[in-house]
């Protein structure tokens, strides 16, 4: 009888341990592979990131921000643990000088090479160690052209009182800062207090005919005809005028903001390769050929471009020609002269 019991106890251990085992005596099933990505809202192609877990294996989990501060505060805090992330290039250059970003073997990417000269070595990371291209663009104005008929070819439209209450902006520091400082003839970069202080009056000025301080909202809300006219990135304003045709965007004469958003790996990740795997799928040609036809924006690497819409390669919303890069500007790092900036900024919000 006690033989009888140890036989079946010895049965039910198995049972019980098949459970967790491939057998008794077998081996511990394989961990899934994961990665945490990132990204700004509405920044790739539907389908992409399932494509990549069916060729991968590797399950994503996929997370979105508004602005470059919100992203910088989340993973600054810790307590995240995404893995990618895709900031613009200031928040690049911060993001490396405080150690948050792991350095980048290119030489594991297969597809590096797709992308063009002209999109590395930037200041930001001039030696291509911590980032990889992923879109560009500028800041304009995308207007409604049956509500507004004089030329839009100045910042000072957004001032202009016939559109009161048509107006949106941004509701981003640097960028309507940014704009404000233009206008005025100063550099977006400044941090010259009394300019700063000009700029906030003159948005404080323009206030009373804000409709809304937006982010992405603002692509419905100018394809539905809600507005006369807003500040806007390129790639928003061509999947704008894409849906409504009575858009169009111009790029102000004072100059304007160029900017680069880059993928990043973030530093203490746990999954190196997995995050690696991901950089270099991106940069694969047709797979970035379906993200810039459903973002909008620009790719780095001219063998997509050259693969678009003869349309979309000439249109200034996309790609301006050359004298108007020139008179462009690329954010540069605040340090710690960005609470001069939020001071700013929070003049303006709380002005009535």
């Amino acid at each position: 009888m006690k033989k009888i019991v140890k036989f079946l106890c010895v049965a039910m251990v198995c049972v019980i341990g098949a459970a967790l085992l491939t057998g008794c005596g077998g081996e511990k099933k394989t961990a899934q592979r994961e990665l945490k990505v990132y990204n700004w809202g509405d920044f790739i192609a539907p389908d992409v990131l399932k494509d990549f877990e069916k060729e991968t294996g590797i399950h994503v989990i996929y997370d979105t921000f508004a602005t470059n501060e919100d992203m910088y505060v989340k993973v600054k805090s810790g307590g995240s643990d995404y893995d990618v992330a895709v900031p613009s290039e200031y928040m690049i250059k911060r993001m490396i000088k405080e150690g948050l970003v792991e350095k980048i073997d290119t030489s594991k990417l297969s597809n590096y090479k797709e992308i063009g000269d002209q999109y590395k070595n930037l200041p930001y990371d001039p030696k291509n160690e911590y980032s990889i291209p992923y879109m560009w663009g500028t800041l304009g104005i995308i207007y409604n052209k049956k509500m507004v008929t004089e030329p839009v070819d100045s910042w000072g439209m957004l001032w202009n009182k016939k559109y009161s209450k048509q107006i949106f902006m941004l509701d981003s520091p640097r960028d309507s800062i940014g704009i404000a400082l233009k206008y005025l003839g100063y550099s977006m970069n400044t941090v010259n207090e009394k300019e700063l202080d000009a700029a906030a009056n003159k948005l404080i000025e323009q206030k009373p005919l804000v409709l809304a301080y937006v982010v992405d909202e603002v692509k419905d809300k100018m394809i539905a005809g809600e507005g006369a006219m807003a500040l806007v990135w390129s790639g928003d304003a061509m999947f704008m005028k894409e849906k409504n045709p009575d858009l169009e965007y111009a790029i102000p004469k004072e100059g304007t903001n160029l900017w680069f958003d880059s993928m990043v790996i973030l530093k203490g990740t746990k999954h190196m390769a997995e995050a690696e795997e991901f950089l270099n799928f991106m940069t694969r040609p047709d797979i970035a050929k379906r993200n810039v036809e459903y973002i909008g924006y620009a790719t780095p690497l001219p063998s997509v471009q050259k693969q678009l819409d003869e349309a979309v390669q000439k249109d200034i919303a996309a790609y301006p020609a050359a004298d108007i890069l020139k008179n462009t500007e690329v954010f540069d790092d605040l340090g710690d002269n960005l609470p001069k900036y939020d001071k700013a900024w929070t003049k303006v919000k709380v002005a009535q």
